[in-house]
């Protein structure tokens, strides 16, 4: 386990981000700072698991969006595998889901790639002593959410209606693909209208969606 970073102590740093370009923008940015050492990079998700494991960095500067296995699931590993390796997020998104996954990963920080670099350097350094780390969007989103009722979860039974849905099936596919009445469907959806606070099977799929109840397109 890594011991934390002191005063006066180089923080070392995994660079985790599918796009080269941003990749190697950081890793400069970063080598050019007093008190930090670049000690590697990664591509993908499972890249950064691995380098983390050959490299035992203080902090992995974490995207989200990336192949084979994403940021949330790479913070999850990293904190499981290595509990004194600190994740702090680096992206471009901050929807709710997004920032709930990776908050329950583990994920030290959560910043977002428009955060200015004296900024950015001081989150690196601040997550190395194990300090929490998040840019104001993100930590108003995560306080209106706190201060939000808890939603009524979806059954198991609307959540596969409204993945058929989303899939573009009618409420008569779907009864046949789950081997239910036509009415059953309809009542299972009218009851995900409610609990998600919509009207529609758009804004249901939608919603369910951004609650990470249902896949994003690009995640199937």
């Amino acid at each position: 386990m890594n011991a934390p970073a002191g005063a006066g102590a180089v923080v070392r740093v995994l660079v985790a981000d599918d796009h080269p370009v941003v990749r190697g923008g950081l890793e400069a940015l970063l080598a050019a700072a007093d008190g930090i050492e670049v000690v590697g990079s990664a591509a993908d998700g499972l890249e950064a698991v691995e380098q983390v494991a050959r490299l035992r960095p203080d902090v992995v500067l974490m995207d989200l969006r990336m192949p084979r296995l994403d940021g949330a699931g790479a913070t999850e590993r990293v904190r499981r595998e290595h509990p004194g390796v600190h994740v702090l997020v680096l992206t471009t998104y901050e929807t709710d889901a997004d920032i709930v996954r990776a908050v329950e990963a583990g994920a030290t920080g959560y910043l977002l790639k428009d955060t200015p670099l004296p900024q950015l350097l001081d989150a690196v350094r601040s997550a190395a002593r194990g300090e929490t780390v998040l840019a104001p969007p993100v930590a108003a989103r995560l306080v209106a959410r706190l201060r939000e009722p808890v939603p009524e979860a979806l059954t198991p039974r609307e959540v596969q209606v409204l993945a058929a849905v989303a899939e573009g099936a009618t409420n008569a596919e779907v009864g046949r693909r789950l081997f239910i009445g036509e009415a059953t469907v309809k009542t299972h959806l009218l009851r995900a209208f409610a609990k998600l606070g919509v009207d529609d099977r758009t804004h249901a799929v939608t919603v369910a969606m951004e609650r990470g109840l249902l896949p994003r397109p690009g995640e199937r």
